[in-house]
């Protein structure tokens, strides 16, 4: 097994893969047309194709995968590939994005198969909200696939929330109580301009401090645990609660520096990094796996310099020409 260490010396031990371009939703935040997101490229990397990438990945040294999208949901064999993913020596951990409108029949499915847990996009926890947001959808059926994940043990369940000017940040406080008395993690999310609508993100654009404020005001925080090979998120809980409460901020205060994933694109482009447009194609290499083993080490010279970022978020986040349906939320 080789190690990936980039000239920063962040060791790569995460792999996050897009595995289906499309979704059944149409966050207005995601995609900036109304009509839905439907496939952008096209061509989805197959189950084998998938499986061959995750195994070179391991052999790198990779132990965590998230399975992302568009939603992952609606591949029909979703089910077999996390199956697959989980017999590969080495990945010990198999994670899921997803916005639950379909997870309540497939929670146990999921969990048999081998899949450990999943973060659940929720950015209202009212129906009028949730189907403005959403454009269209219901949040009877994303609160349906929570707690089947929940009962299925997919726990800690990730409940990962979009703050939101003038659109959900009234709802800060409701969410925050949720990890009073449940198991859950609710995870609140800088707005990033990820799909090239500056004003749209200017206008609802929130620091997360703001977030952070309102909790303290419900209850003293006590910094807690973070997940082993866990992602960017700072966590905490109240004194006493369950759950916990995570803050990630991309743009107020950027994780670059302790940045250990790369990325797969539905289409099978390696990426470096989300806010880059520097890619490799995977697809051709897939018959000798030696080449990609090589594919991921080069990938690592494309990681960005975390102490020579731009602090203006346009820059840093310029709209990126396939968006966060096909790269993978």
């Amino acid at each position: 097994m080789i190690g990936l260490v980039d000239k920063f010396g962040r060791q790569i031990s995460y792999l996050r893969i897009s595995v289906i371009d499309r979704c059944n939703l149409s966050c207005f935040y995601c995609t900036p047309a109304a009509d839905g997101c439907r496939s952008v490229m096209g061509d989805a990397l197959k189950l084998d194709e998938l499986v061959r990438i995750v195994r070179a990945a391991a052999l790198c040294g990779v132990s965590k995968i998230r399975l992302t999208g568009g939603e992952p949901l609606l591949r029909p064999d979703l089910v077999e590939l996390v199956k697959n993913i989980s017999s590969i020596p080495g990945i010990t951990d198999i994670s899921l994005t997803t916005n639950g409108a379909l997870l309540k029949k497939l929670a146990r499915p999921l969990a048999a198969a081998g899949l450990n847990r999943v973060n659940i996009s929720l950015d209202s926890l009212h129906p009028e909200a949730f189907h403005r947001i959403t454009r269209g959808g219901k949040l009877e059926d994303t609160i349906a696939g929570l707690w089947a994940a929940y009962e299925a043990g997919l726990t800690p369940v990730k409940i990962n929330v979009v703050l939101l000017k003038d659109v959900n940040d009234g709802e800060v406080s409701e969410f925050a109580r949720l990890t009073l008395d449940r198991d859950v993690d609710v995870r609140f999310i800088e707005f990033m301009p990820i799909s090239g609508d500056s004003h749209d993100w200017k206008k609802h654009y929130q620091p997360i401090d703001i977030a952070m404020a309102h909790c303290v005001a419900i209850a003293s925080l006590v910094e807690a645990e973070s997940p082993e090979n866990g992602g960017p998120a700072r966590y905490f809980r109240f004194k006493g609660g369950k759950g916990r409460l995570g803050f990630i901020s991309p743009l107020s205060r950027h994780f670059c520096g302790d940045c250990n994933r790369l990325r797969v694109t539905a289409q099978g482009k390696l990426r470096a990094c989300l806010f880059s447009d520097e890619e490799i194609d995977l697809r051709p290499l897939l018959v000798q796996e030696n080449a990609v083993i090589r594919a991921f080490s080069q990938a690592l010279a494309a990681k960005p310099d975390p102490t020579r970022l731009d602090s203006d978020p346009l820059v840093r986040c310029r709209p990126n020409t396939l968006g966060m349906v096909s790269i993978g939320g």
